[in-house]
């Protein structure tokens, strides 16, 4: 179990490697095919990412019971805690899969995305119909696999059944809110919805709420924490995870490729209606607004797209938007006081809100 924040992402994996092996002869039996799409979402859950969400969850448990790592380790639910902790990351993996699908993205962590890797392997072996087609839908149904596995390793965690009931509720809510979330993305995309309103409440239930609320809360619950230390939890995990949000729409404008795994400027290939393009559309000029509109979700070039990285510093929603993740942060950390956490957890979670949401080019 582990003994420091950085140790989270091992332990994490431990698991899930554990629950992989647990279901390869059952797929094995059904079909090699089944197998394979197995094996694809092991390399995908297994190979990258930060397992942020499951440290919250670890850190909302250990921290309500007031554990130093030293303790939670060799508390002893850890080791069932840390297995429902993990099951985050198949809801993870559901949600980035599906997603890659929704955007079209040919390459996740700098590797192909799920439907791509299908769509190439149809291509090599010059099956019937259409490439694209076969990897769109089997990415699909890898993504429902790795949902209902999420479920099922969360439930097959070995806690008292009124433990984990406590926490099934909010894992119940993050799932809603993820989907909706996606839909009402998804939605305003097509409706040309610009609003500031409508991002920032996509903000809310498509990253904020099961990147960082959500799991501390479930982290809460599992410990039997009083409700005074759940909202303060939650409202940092909200704070937090709207930040995060809005620094990794930053990032999708102006990042660098080599930190973000995808394109410069794929957002803006993308049409993604983002609070830094809603800012920028209710600040610029008519002309420079229509040359905004105009180009979203269009193939860019890189010389497009810095055009458009232009407009939008010079009409200062870059700016805002670095002042609004600067105080949402404070507003978390100043939450995070209340929630009467151990002190390892109370250091761990205000360092994590400060190094998830900076800047990075």
């Amino acid at each position: 179990m582990p003994r420091s924040v950085d140790d989270v992402p091992r332990c994490v994996v431990a698991h899930l490697n554990e629950f992989f092996m647990e279901r390869q002869s059952a797929m094995k039996a059904i079909s090699p095919v089944a197998d394979e799409a197995m094996a694809a979402l092991t390399d995908f859950t297994i190979n990258g990412g930060k397992r942020i969400r499951p440290t919250f969850a670890w850190l909302g448990w250990m921290g309500s019971l007031q554990l130093t790592f030293s303790d939670a380790a060799e508390h002893p639910d850890a080791d069932a805690v840390m297995h429902a902790a993990s099951s985050l990351e198949l809801l993870q993996s559901c949600a980035l899969i599906h997603d890659d699908i929704i955007d079209s993205s040919a390459t996740r962590r700098g590797m192909p995305t799920v439907h791509e890797h299908f769509k190439q392997s149809h291509s090599a072996q010059a099956w019937h119909g259409r490439g694209e087609s076969y990897g769109n839908a089997v990415a699909i149904l890898i993504g429902d696999l790795a949902l209902s596995w999420a479920d099922d390793m969360f439930m097959e965690a070995a806690l008292p059944p009124a433990q984990r009931d406590r926490a099934w509720q909010p894992w119940q809510d993050m799932r809603t809110e993820v989907v909706c979330g996606q839909i009402m993305d998804v939605t305003a995309e097509a409706q040309g919805d610009g609003s500031l309103r409508t991002a920032e409440r996509v903000n809310r239930y498509k990253t904020a709420a099961y990147t960082v609320e959500r799991p501390l809360h479930i982290g809460a619950a599992l410990a039997g924490a009083p409700q005074d230390t759940v909202t303060a939890l939650r409202t940092f995990g909200r704070d937090i995870g709207v930040a995060f949000q809005l620094r990794d729409d930053q990032l999708g404008v102006f990042g660098d490729p080599e930190v973000t795994g995808k394109p410069s400027g794929d957002d803006l290939r993308e049409g993604k209606r983002t609070t830094l393009l809603a800012l920028t559309l209710d600040i610029v000029s008519e002309s420079d607004r229509e040359t905004v509109e105009s180009s979203l979700g269009q193939p860019l070039s890189e010389q497009d797209v810095d055009h458009l990285r232009a407009i939008i510093k010079k009409s200062g929603a870059y700016d805002r938007v670095e002042k609004q993740i600067d105080s949402l942060v404070t507003s978390a950390v100043h939450a995070l006081a209340d929630a009467r956490l151990s002190d390892d957890a109370h250091r761990a979670l205000r360092s994590m809100a400060i190094s998830s949401t900076e800047r990075r080019r």
